[in-house]
């Protein structure tokens, strides 16, 4: 059975596995990896837990910023976390201090799936293989870079196992597309407004009036089975997982308690990111937390 969040939260320092919700922007020093790389070539020190495989993978260069990739390949019915892990679990924490020629590391995320975490909730993330598309910025465009990557992250099948690894990839001037990585762009949920035109969307927030806790309630418009995954403005909030009510057609409605939220924390206007994913498509939306009504 999976740790509870809040137990893995007591265990954080010990797993080395950081906050829950770490920031998509990571500024470096700039300091080199000992030892040369050629172009395109990648280092691996290999992940902690076994059956568990990572490494980088280069890509185009469109001006100062570079695509690229970090692929973790899990074991037959492993998974590991999403950004936000849901009721159980950690999200991975980067480490990018050691790169040279790389100013800051955005990483972006594919749309996630939902899993029972065997104790009642749920957990968020990947099974099999993951790629996580990276958009490296460089601080000399027009030069070699070195990526260089220190990965805190857990893995877990019915129990959660703590993982390391250290990865490097020189990324060349003149970067190639790469099918593989493409795709996994072509993954991450599109940002799409609140009341977009379209499949899928979202389209209304309500909170409630008279609830205990207060009850957010999301009306969407997608296929039928879709799913809903709901974030706060920081990682001191810990929404639960929305649940479906009976669809209509397409149109959609989703009901969450509005718990795990900061004590004092003045609800309305707090900003929400809503992830919808629909199949094969996915949107991400942000929107202000309606008062009550």
């Amino acid at each position: 059975m999976e740790p509870t969040r809040r137990h893995l939260l007591q265990t954080a320092a010990t797993m080395a596995c950081g906050s829950l919700l770490p920031p998509l922007l990571f500024p470096l020093a700039g300091t080199a990896a000992a030892g040369p790389l050629g172009p395109g070539q990648a280092r691996a020190e290999g992940a902690s837990a076994e059956g568990t495989q990572v490494r980088l993978i280069p890509g185009p260069v469109t001006g100062g910023i570079v695509q690229a990739g970090l692929e973790i390949g899990l074991a037959a019915g492993w998974k590991t976390y999403w950004r936000y892990p849901g009721d159980s679990g950690v999200p991975p924490r980067f480490n990018w201090s050691a790169s040279r020629n790389v100013a800051d590391v955005t990483v972006l995320w594919p749309a996630p799936k939902r899993f029972s975490d065997g104790s009642g909730g749920f957990s968020i993330g990947y099974k099999d293989t993951v790629i996580l598309p990276l958009e490296v910025r460089l601080t000399t465009p027009g030069t070699p870079a070195l990526l260089d990557l220190a990965l805190d992250f857990a893995v877990c099948q019915a129990l959660c196992v703590p993982a390391d690894a250290h990865v490097s990839v020189e990324l060349p001037v003149d970067g190639a597309p790469d099918p593989r990585l493409a795709a996994a762009f072509g993954h991450v949920p599109v940002r799409t407004p609140l009341g977009a035109p379209g499949t899928p969307a979202i389209l209304k927030l309500e909170t409630v009036a008279g609830a205990v806790p207060p009850r957010l309630v999301v009306t969407a418009r997608a296929a039928p089975g879709a799913l809903l995954f709901l974030e706060g403005p920081d990682d001191s909030w810990a929404l639960p997982l929305p649940e479906p009510e009976a669809p209509q057609g397409d149109i959609l409605r989703f009901a969450a308690p509005l718990i795990g939220v900061p004590a004092d924390t003045q609800l309305a206007g707090a900003r929400l990111t809503l992830t919808l994913v629909d199949g094969a498509r996915a949107i991400e939306t942000q929107a202000l937390l309606p008062a009550a009504g």
